[in-house]
């Protein structure tokens, strides 16, 4: 009798909470977007990371975490914090001249950029078969992003793609402290560095918060917080070449908040990127989970 993979069932596992992940930070984009709209790019970065930063304690008190918070990888620790006000105060910038299905479609990129810093830095194997739907994921977005690349080089476009490259070093910095650092080590050294940094970055621009924003920062704090503890638990756990792709699925949820909150339909070229990308996705979910069932006897 075969034992099951500890890999294989590590990266379904990993690919279930992807997906979690995505959801809620499709949510969390969304307020990001309409605070965005009002305050500066670096008090949304700020806003999200204290809004959520009250949950991350209680949870980590919750798992008795703190019993051992300060032995942890400085080094990496303060990378990801930095990396990280970068990444939230970039897409925050991009969100304010970009629907969310647009911004996602650029943000995509990280997805490759994972890839490579998995082969380079963590020396993980990536087969043919994933190769090739990692190609054709990429492929549709360069059909979101239109054959001749129009809009692709806006000052939007360019913070988006800073911040998709930021994420794929925080992902990548997330998987090495995993060896480690605890989940809970991870969620609370981030989340209190960011909040610390970025509120330090926004204080002198800092614009005052009116009780209309009170329900877009509540769903800051919750969003966030269960975004953020499921893709730790994707990267931790999960190849960050196999999770990676499955941030593709965002572009659906992008689409649909688009036109449930500002009317707005994607084109054809979103349309038929977004087929292709999400095919690729169902593809690479099934043949994850192919592989997983059969080494259960």
């Amino acid at each position: 009798m075969n034992k099951p993979s500890g890999n294989m069932s590590g990266n379904l596992r990993s690919i279930y909470a992807m997906m979690i992940a995505v959801f809620m930070f499709s949510l969390m984009d969304t307020a990001m977007k309409l605070l965005a709209e009002d305050v500066p790019a670096m008090q949304v970065a700020a806003l999200r990371s204290l809004s959520s930063l009250p949950l991350v304690c209680a949870y980590v008190a919750w798992r008795g975490g703190f019993r051992s918070m300060l032995r942890v990888r400085w080094s990496l620790q303060v990378l990801r914090a930095v990396v990280g006000i970068a990444m939230l105060a970039l897409f925050a910038y991009g969100l304010k001249n970009l629907s969310l299905a647009e911004a996602y479609s650029i943000f995509f990129i990280a997805p490759a950029l994972i890839t490579a810093l998995s082969v380079c830095v963590l020396k993980e194997k990536v087969n043919v078969a994933r190769w090739i739907a990692i190609a054709v994921g990429l492929a549709g977005v360069l059909v979101v992003l239109r054959p001749e690349g129009g809009g692709f080089l806006t000052l939007g476009g360019l913070a988006i793609l800073g911040s998709a490259v930021c994420y794929a070093i925080s992902a990548i910095g997330a998987r090495v402290l995993a060896r480690s650092d605890s989940s809970e080590q991870i969620m609370f050294w981030l989340m209190l560095m960011m909040a610390i940094g970025a509120t330090v970055l926004a204080a002198p621009g800092w614009v005052a918060v009116d009780a209309v924003h009170i329900p877009l920062l509540l769903g800051l704090a919750v969003s966030g917080f269960f975004g953020q503890l499921a893709i730790t638990e994707a990267f931790s756990h999960g190849e960050a070449s196999v999770v990676a792709p499955f941030e593709y699925s965002a572009l659906a949820w992008g689409v649909a908040i688009d036109w449930l909150l500002w009317q707005t339909l994607p084109d054809e070229y979103t349309l038929a990127g977004a087929a292709i990308i999400i095919g690729s996705g169902i593809y690479l979910i099934r043949h994850e989970k192919v592989h997983a069932e059969a080494e259960h006897p």
